[in-house]
């Protein structure tokens, strides 16, 4: 048997299996609706993500999800860097890494040529990748894995699969569904619930809020195909080739031998005609080669969406990833910027339900990934614009940038193959404190903390799931509490790190340091040495009290 027929034996499999199937629950039978802390509606990549955050944190999550299996198809493949450092502090990062295609360069190519390639990580000072290429049925599959971990360890995490919300009631302390089963019907109550149930949203339809923003009439064909190929694990885009002329085209590898291949049709297409494999395959071969042999997996076709909600926050409805915001996929910035969405959320949540941060805490989740999912839909919408010319002369201009960036380092920024996914910086966030330390840009207040190499491992890992104030060739106490919250202290020098990472990226020019640093690794507030009422008052401001 092939290696493309096992692959393709076990995806289907993936596909055919029950993760979490249908059980009546306790919750069906009870005489009173049964309240729980949170609810999170969708158990896609970013429902998981935010139930096995509060999880570890001990807050009680129940997850409802109308289906009981992985996505079909691939979907999401491209995972960043940033997401992966989120998932290993949701104890999962690592099995992605393993299984995943782990790639930092890329390829443009213009008509037949190749005008320049990039690396995303020229730096070694990173423990993961830029970025790994994974299906998402896979992404999902390691997600439930972790929740059957959490379970085993007494963990208060729940999936219930078929269970579809088919209505929602909003109350000032708590929120009222009706949840529909293969036995019937049933109503349960969530003091919160996160809205994690896709582009469709029901929630949303069901609340009577919608998207606002921009839809794209081009239209792109996903195939994910099975072959034997010795191309390079490099992001490969082509503006005009030959194999699809006046349009761009994008080829991906993934595990198990299967490549994603994106290809633009156009604006005024039939697109179930488009799909079919009589249709499909010729468009492959002119791109792979007649001699080339494969199996399509899964055909989609799709359009450009940059559209978000005007607020994510709706009193104890909460949304996030695609309930919440859409992009257009070249630069990975879907699922990527919805873990980035729960890995905000989640520490705020804790920190109102345990009664130690004002419920206004949680307006700035809103501030913060709202301004994350405006900087994605600027980048996509530019992208878009640079990649599908909407005239004449704006096709020039594009033209000319992609043969000057042949011979010419100053064009090759200007070309915009779909801006890859990088973490966003909450610049003016109400939580941080003003920038104290003549330091890196990179590590300003509102800036996700880099990683650096340390004798005995990784920065990140260090900096996991609390307060942490971070000192470098700083005195300072081990600990320090403001309002029933513990700050620890991570004591450093630039001689942890010989490479001089740690020293680039947290001290620049300056002698010392000591940074504050939220649970979801932003920095809060910095200065070159500690001052304790200085420290309580960013504390006191990065949980919402000033």
């Amino acid at each position: 048997m092939s290696c493309a027929r096992k692959g393709r034996e076990t995806v289907n499999k993936i596909f055919e299996v029950p993760l979490y199937a249908y059980k009546a629950s306790p919750d069906q039978s009870a005489p009173e609706p049964v309240r729980h802390k949170v609810i999170v509606v969708g158990a896609g990549p970013v429902g998981l993500a935010a139930a096995i955050d509060l999880a570890q944190q001990g807050i009680e999550v129940l997850v409802l999800d109308d289906n009981d299996k992985v996505s079909f198809g691939s979907r999401a493949i491209c995972f960043a860097k940033r997401p992966l450092e989120i998932l290993d502090r949701l104890g999962c990062g690592q099995p992605m890494v393993d299984k995943g295609v782990l790639w930092n360069k890329g390829k443009v190519f213009f008509d037949k040529r190749q005008v320049y390639e990039f690396d995303l990580q020229p730096d070694s000072g990173d423990q993961h990748p830029a970025f790994i290429n994974l299906q998402q049925y896979y992404f999902e599959q390691f997600l439930v894995d972790r929740v059957r971990e959490l379970q085993e360890q007494g963990a208060p995490i729940e999936i219930r699969g078929r269970n579809k919300v088919e209505a929602v009631g909003t109350h000032p302390d708590h929120v009222k569904l009706e949840v529909e089963t293969p036995e019937g019907s049933y109503t349960v109550e969530a003091d919160w619930v996160i809205a994690c149930d896709g582009a469709g949203s029901p929630m949303r339809a069901m609340l009577g809020k919608d998207f606002v923003g921009r839809v794209f009439e081009d239209n792109f064909l996903i195939a994910d195909v099975i072959m034997e190929a010795d191309f390079p694990s490099e992001r490969w885009f082509w503006f005009d080739p030959p194999f699809n002329k006046g349009q761009s085209a994008l080829l991906h590898k993934q595990p198990d031998g299967v490549w994603r291949i994106d290809l633009q049709l156009g604006w005024d297409i039939d697109k179930e005609r488009e799909k079919r494999p009589e249709n499909v395959i010729p468009r492959l071969k002119a791109m792979l080669g007649e001699d080339v042999k494969f199996e399509l997996e899964w055909v989609s076709i799709y359009t450009f969406q940059c559209r978000r909600m005007d607020q994510f926050r709706h009193g104890r409805v909460i949304f996030a990833g695609d309930s919440a915001h859409q992009v257009s996929p070249f630069g990975a910035r879907g699922a990527n910027s919805g873990v980035q969405d729960t890995d905000n959320l989640c520490w705020k949540l804790k920190l109102v339900i345990d009664g130690k941060a004002p419920e206004s805490l949680l307006d700035s989740y809103d501030q913060e990934r709202i301004h994350g999912a405006d900087e994605n839909i600027l980048n996509s919408t530019r992208s878009t614009d640079f990649i599908t010319p909407k005239s004449r002369m704006s096709r020039i201009l594009r033209d000319a940038v992609l043969d000057l960036s042949e011979h010419y380092d100053f064009a090759r920024p200007m070309v915009n193959s779909g801006r890859l996914s990088v973490p966003c910086v909450y610049d003016g966030s109400a939580l941080n404190s003003a920038d104290a330390l003549s330091g890196p840009a990179q590590t300003r207040p509102g800036a996700s903390c880099p990683d650096a190499p340390l004798g005995d491992g990784f920065l990140l890992p260090k900096l996991a799931g609390q307060f942490t104030m971070l000192t470098i060739d700083a005195d300072a106490p081990d600990e320090i509490e403001v309002d029933g919250i513990t700050v620890k202290r991570l004591a450093l020098s630039v001689k942890d790190d010989p490479t001089l990472t740690l020293k680039r990226r947290y001290l620049g020019d300056a002698a010392s340091a000591v940074y504050l640093i939220r649970p979801d690794q932003h920095v809060a507030a910095r200065r070159d040495t500690y001052e304790e009422n200085t420290f309580r008052h960013a504390v006191r401001r990065a949980t919402g009290k000033e």
